[in-house]
């Protein structure tokens, strides 16, 4: 049987699992084939260069299961792609142009020739909404990704990596070689469909020094703006003055699952049982939106008669009413408010991120299905800043209040030593085993380089024993990748869908939340709970 007809399968933890195949073109014929004809129990499945990460309900099939499944669908053919070509104009002033230039051998001129002269294809989507992988193997610009990722590559930034172009298309961290800029939207909502960019289409670039266009081209028009919506200026009902925030607060739910095929990120609470826990305690649906609170202090002021939860990171809370003594709150339980009250949540003693459900929820808009502010994607709710007004819903089904609750672990403090269980791989093997066995051995410094969409750590560099270019893959909230600087970072709620650093492990289902509340200063262990798995199949093979 050809290698062509082959598949490594490469176990995840529960719920998981990366096939790996042979090119860019097998892959994207099973993702194709397995899109055409659904398997039972598959959730979603992110297409990548030379893998697909699919995601499955364990309970209705195995991770085995999954791949016997695929395998009975590799080799057939792929359907036909959309032949329109998208024209992009650049502005070639990237900060790593002349970088290429030298690692290729050739001028920067030349650089520019070729990405002007190559026929590229939007192969599959990337780490944001938007962003595209695009393939021109032949046009000789094969460069690896930068060896530490930039915390800031700005939005229209166009770069290379492995044998791929892309455009990022917001402010966002970035791996690539960036050699120029477009003024074109990769992503708006305004715009349908919002991501400029379609699987299939083809891509051409244009210099926007020169005035050529390629014949067959098709210029995107500008973007149509949606007309604001008119604000409700209304006077009733609930509402909390947000009095000052330290750090901005963000709504957030359970986020938006289903949509990674389309480069969007489910995103959805860091601690998804503290957001439920505080949903229960006030009678609220477990997914409604809540208040995600930076570890800052957070000040509010309620109109009416209101009930309110804190729950994730401990924080002291007091109430001073309008009248009378100031009264101190308690976590994980109701608090009752009357009209006029000033509520204080102190910065966190414990954990980083605290949440703040209303009871009957607050109004807030949906954007594609959910209330979550996606920060790496910018999708969502605005941030929650000092001076806001936050209306409550209405119409919301509710059940009775939940007197006391228990958060669902203790929550993490700065200078403690954390377990996280992990499931290494899919990427373990590309590391010696020196580096393997210190991966679990050490206790790993949580650093103030954090966000939600990921923490990076600090300890011994981890050494590579494959030291080629990963192709870039599909990742998952939890995954540990560790880029060409040896320092791994802990992938949280808004990590990119896809990336180009070995994954070492990944962080077991059931301390997912745990790892959303670790502070900076806080150390890491990690506690492998199975070993690294992986194994072959080939087209005909009895599942």
């Amino acid at each position: 049987m050809p290698a062509r007809w082959s598949m490594r399968v490469l176990m995840l933890r529960e719920g998981a699992v990366l096939l790996e195949l042979a090119s860019l073109d097998v892959t994207l014929a099973l993702f194709d084939a397995l899109e055409a004809d659904p398997v039972a129990g598959v959730l979603e499945i992110v297409p990548a260069a030379r893998t697909l990460l699919i995601t499955h309900d364990p309970l209705t099939i195995s991770a085995e299961q999954v791949a016997a499944e695929a395998v009975v669908r590799l080799g057939m053919p792929r359907k036909a792609g959309m032949a329109k070509v998208v024209e992009i104009p650049v502005r070639y002033d990237g900060e790593d142009l002349a970088d290429v230039a030298e690692l290729l051998g050739i001028s920067t001129h030349e650089v520019i020739r070729r990405h002007v002269e190559a026929d590229y294809l939007v192969a599959f989507p990337g780490f944001a909404p938007g962003f595209a992988y695009l393939s021109a193997p032949d046009a000789g610009l094969h460069v690896p990704r930068r060896a530490s990722p930039r915390t800031h590559v700005p939005a229209g930034a166009v770069g290379l990596a492995g044998e791929f172009s892309g455009i990022y298309p917001k402010v966002s961290p970035g791996g690539w070689q960036l050699i120029g800029t477009t003024p074109l939207a990769m992503f708006d909502l305004g715009r349908k469909p919002a991501a400029l960019l379609q699987p299939g289409q083809h891509v051409r670039f244009r210099d926007m020094a020169g005035a050529t266009v390629h014949p067959g081209a098709k210029i995107p028009a500008e973007v149509a703006k949606p007309a604001a919506a008119a604000l409700e200026d209304r006077i009733e009902g609930l509402y909390l003055d947000v009095l000052s925030a330290g750090l901005p607060a963000l709504f957030q739910d359970h986020g938006r699952p289903g949509l990674a095929a389309q480069g969007i990120s489910r995103s959805g609470a860091a601690d998804r049982a503290s957001l439920s826990l505080a949903n229960r305690i006030t009678g609220n649906p477990a997914d409604a939106a809540a208040l995600e609170l930076a570890p800052a202090v957070f000040t509010f002021r309620v109109s009416g008669r209101a009930v309110i939860a804190v729950t994730g990171a401990e924080r002291a809370i007091t109430i001073q009413p309008e009248r009378g003594p100031r009264i101190s709150g308690a976590m994980n339980r109701p608090l009752a408010l009357e009209p006029g009250d000033r509520v204080t949540l102190e910065a966190p003693k414990a954990g980083l991120r605290s949440y703040l459900a209303l009871r009957g929820g607050f109004a807030v808009e949906p954007v594609l299905g959910s209330a979550s502010a996606d920060t790496l994607a910018q999708i969502g709710p605005a941030a929650v800043t000092s001076g806001a007004r936050l209306r409550a819903a209405s119409g919301m089904k509710l059940s009775a209040v939940e007197p006391e609750a228990l958060s669902a672990f203790a929550m993490p403090r700065a200078g403690e030593t954390i377990v996280l269980d992990v499931v290494p791989g899919p990427r373990t093997d590309w590391f010696t085993p020196v580096s393997a066995e210190q991966f679990l051995t050490v206790s790993w410094a949580a650093t103030s380089q954090a966000s939600r969409t990921g923490l990076r750590l600090s300890g011994p560099v981890l050494e590579r024993a494959v030291t080629g270019e990963l192709p870039s893959e599909g990742t998952l909230r939890g995954a540990i990748q560790v880029p060409a600087n040896g320092q791994p970072v802990l992938f949280l709620a808004d990590h990119p869908l896809t990336g180009g650093y070995p994954v070492m492990a990944t962080v077991a289902a059931h301390h997912l939340d745990l790892a959303g509340q670790i502070p900076p200063g806080a150390f890491i262990r990690f506690r492998a709970v199975r070993p690294f798995t992986a194994y072959s199949l080939c087209a005909g093979d009895t599942p």
